[in-house]
């Protein structure tokens, strides 16, 4: 969902001619499905041989270090077992090196050129300290997985008698800020939302930066666990009465399955949050991710088909266990016949998917629905979603409205916004290739609805 978007670490090294003609910053760009993003590599020379470390600006990530690397006959070969990746380039001459790099069931062309250190993108909405609250850092624990979760706590400057919300971040290993393409969405909201009156609680994912835990065995009722415990933590240690949660993309399952089983939440708000079963969810996605990387409609038709008999498999199975051989025969055999899809191109690329489908959050989202969570709410919901999200479609609004509605709550609020995309920034296209490219990390218009409607509850 917002994450439609794949994390993905690169791996690059110096290029082993002499020292003249290697040591820089050297930049390229991968195309990953439509989705660009942009590596810078730092060369340097310790002794008779180089190192290098390795920028992705547009995801954040700075100063990561290389592995192994052969240069002979003019080809460089790169290689990092942990990661499972690979790169083999050859020197062009005129400052420029032209390869392939390949990780798990990928295989893109990359260019790399010489040039200055690359610059990261304005993010003009990002706030420089000093701020004009408090800030704190803090941790607390989910005593259940035994999980100690790091975050921060942005208070109001005067008083003590405020809402507390807490932000939980959609799919993917996210930090506190929610970080994706050199955004920090979580920021920018906390910062808002405090400067006008409203505490705010953000934290690491469990296994992320300050955060310990396993991320990889986790699934969004772990996750919905660990926000659990955040709220008991403003409850019992900081002494707040009223609780709110903002969820956003899978965080907008994660709020309703946390005010549907605990007394403690006094409102959610849920930005492009799911309202469909996680399979249908999956399906949309593809489809409009596929449309606006050029895919033709055959493409796209065929692949749908696939993937509906993968997740059908998934659907009718009791574990994953039992759902692994099925899953597998088949995409033997679409293999056998050639006939796998543009998506997965390879046997590698279809076992690369096949152990997605299986991975214990992919399984349990795609059996997941979320309207029988959304009739058990009970506390004021707010549901945003903009008009051109293509990760979780505008049109799951309704279906949102109407689980909660089931059972007669009657404090509920949905409204879609006009020219927003899946992070809520303003946008000519919804394009996750875009996101990085936008300077503004989240709207104005976005904020000011969270912000109204949580002041006008009368808290």
């Amino acid at each position: 969902m917002k994450r439609v978007f794949i994390s993905v670490f690169f791996v690059l090294v110096a290029m082993i001619m002499n020292a003249q003609d290697i040591a820089g910053h050297w930049g390229g760009t991968l195309n990953i499905q439509g989705v660009k993003l942009r590596l810078v590599f730092h060369v340097s020379r310790s002794g008779d041989s180089w190192t290098t470390t390795m920028d992705s600006p547009d995801q954040g990530a700075k100063g990561i270090p290389t592995g192994k690397t052969e240069y002979a006959d003019s080809v460089l070969t790169i290689t990092a077992p942990a990661l499972g990746m690979k790169f083999s380039g050859k020197w062009q001459g005129a400052d420029k090196i032209k390869g392939t790099f390949m990780q798990g069931g990928l295989t893109l062309p990359l260019e790399l050129t010489r040039g200055d250190e690359e610059k990261p993108f304005s993010r003009p909405q990002e706030p420089k300290p000093p701020y004009p609250y408090r800030v704190e850092e803090v941790t607390f624990e989910n005593t259940k997985a035994g999980v100690t979760l790091a975050g921060t706590l942005t208070l109001p400057e005067k008083g003590d008698c405020y809402p507390v919300v807490v932000l939980i971040s959609g799919s993917g290993p996210q930090n506190r800020d929610e970080e994706i393409l050199g955004h920090k969405p979580f920021l920018v909201l906390a910062d808002y939302l405090t400067r006008q009156g409203i505490g705010v609680l953000r934290f690491d994912d469990r296994g992320v930066g300050q955060s310990t835990g396993n991320f990889g065995t986790a699934t969004t009722l772990n996750f919905a666990d660990d926000v659990e415990a955040a709220v008991r933590f403003l409850k019992n240690d900081r002494n707040v009465r009223n609780i709110g949660l903002i969820g956003h993309s899978e965080g907008g399952m994660i709020a309703p399955l946390v005010a549907s089983r605990s007394g403690d939440v006094s409102f959610i708000v849920l930005l492009a949050g799911p309202g469909l079963r996680g399979d249908h969810i999956l399906l949309e996605q593809q489809k409009e991710m596929g449309r606006v990387t050029g895919a033709t409609a055959g493409e796209l038709d065929y692949s749908a088909a696939v993937n509906r008999r993968c997740f059908d498999i998934v659907l009718s199975s009791a574990s994953s266990r039992e759902a692994e051989p099925l899953l597998k025969a088949y995409m033997d055999s679409l293999n056998q016949a050639g006939k796998l899809p543009a998506n997965m191109k390879d046997e590698r690329g279809a076992e690369l998917w096949r152990r997605q489908v299986l991975s214990p959050w992919m399984y349990f989202f795609v059996k997941y629905d979320p309207v029988p969570v959304l009739r058990d709410v009970k506390c004021p919901v707010l549901a945003l979603n903009g008009s051109r999200d293509l990760q979780v479609l505008p049109e799951n609004l309704g279906i949102i409205k109407k689980g909660l509605e089931a059972r007669r709550n009657r404090s509920v609020t949905v409204k879609e916004l006009p020219g927003l995309n899946h992070l809520f920034q303003t946008c000519e296209s919804g394009s996750p290739t875009l996101y990085g490219t936008i300077e503004e990390t989240f709207s104005p218009v976005a904020l000011k609805e969270i912000g109204d409607w949580i002041k006008g509850q009368g808290f």
